[in-house]
């Protein structure tokens, strides 16, 4: 009998989205978005201000508290309806601000034979539209839960794709699709402190134009450091 062929393990890029593949924050724009269309009151307006001003100062948080409060535009309203919308969005506010930077990484590690994906905290919608048109074929995002009549409600489904989320969402994707000790984090690139996780779990660690503290950390771990702005 002959022997049976070993497969190399899977080699995984892992990009965070938001600061690292586009310039700026997905949600934050989309939140100024949807004050400017009148589609957010303005008491929750005043809430989400204080969270972002809290997140600022890197106080703790609760992620879906505040996802909760930006859905309250959409809640009881069609999936269909307003997954189109938030693709709208990504299309006028988003796209030109996806790096070009990102686009060769991506590209260059296709090349070299890496799964490539997109693990962020932001809306599966707006990450879903970008797939359609940049070089990464997977993406783990937040999704928001549906009720039964197909309209979204203001609640989670699950926990935020953040902070240490991410690595976990990875491991519980990848060994689900290619099995346990299948596959390898290649290579990680994150732009965020709470992006230190998943960066860890990396053979490859890349801080896109990292904030302080994740600017520290990279000196310390001799990451990469790279300046997509």
């Amino acid at each position: 009998m002959g022997q049976l062929e070993h497969k190399p393990p899977v080699k995984l890029a892992v990009f965070d989205f938001d600061g690292t593949s586009i310039s700026g924050n997905s949600p934050v724009l989309l939140v100024g978005h949807l004050i400017r269309h009148c589609m957010l009151r303005p008491t929750v307006s005043l809430r989400i201000g204080f969270w972002a001003f809290a997140y600022k100062f890197r106080l703790p948080q609760n992620e879906s508290w505040v996802r909760s409060l930006v859905f309250t535009a959409f809640e009881g309203k069609p999936q269909r309806e307003v997954d189109d919308y938030l693709m709208k969005f990504y299309d006028e506010v988003i796209a030109p601000r996806f790096r070009s930077q990102a686009d060769k990484a991506m590209a260059k590690l296709q090349e070299q034979g890496c799964e490539v994906m997109v693990v962020s905290a932001t809306w599966e919608p707006i990450v879903v539209r970008a797939m359609q048109f940049h070089p990464f074929t997977c993406q783990l995002s937040t999704s928001m839960k549906i009720d039964e009549q197909g309209c979204y409600t203001r609640e989670v489904d699950g926990i935020p794709v953040e902070g240490e989320e991410k690595i976990k969402v990875v491991k519980r994707w990848a060994d689900a699709r290619y099995g346990e000790g299948n596959w390898t984090l290649e290579h990680a690139f994150g732009d965020h402190h709470s992006d230190r996780p998943l960066l860890e779990a990396a053979h490859f660690a890349h801080a896109v134009t990292p904030d302080a503290p994740l600017a520290r950390t990279a000196k310390e771990n001799g990451w990469e450091v790279l300046d997509w702005d």
